[in-house]
């Protein structure tokens, strides 16, 4: 019977209650709060970092003007 309580708690779960009680046991009560902060703001600052990112990507995807036309109007002119 024990097996089958130690196979309950160590599925995927029971997993996660032992991490979560080693992460308190490790960092105490009064540090979780402020860990859980840094990581929201962690998330946050990568949200915003992956947006910037893309809307670099689509302002440098437009197509820009052909300066080709230029210079081939510059050839002609020199002949």
């Amino acid at each position: 019977m024990h097996a089958a309580l130690l196979g309950n708690l160590v599925g995927p779960d029971g997993l996660i209650i032992i991490v979560v009680l080693v992460v308190v046991l490790l960092f105490g009560g009064n540090k979780l709060p402020k860990l859980a902060r840094g990581l929201g703001s962690a998330s946050h600052e990568f949200r915003k970092g992956l947006d910037e990112g893309e809307a670099e990507n689509k302002a440098n995807a437009t197509p820009k003007k052909d300066t080709a036309k230029t210079t081939d109007d510059e050839d002609k002119s020199s002949e």
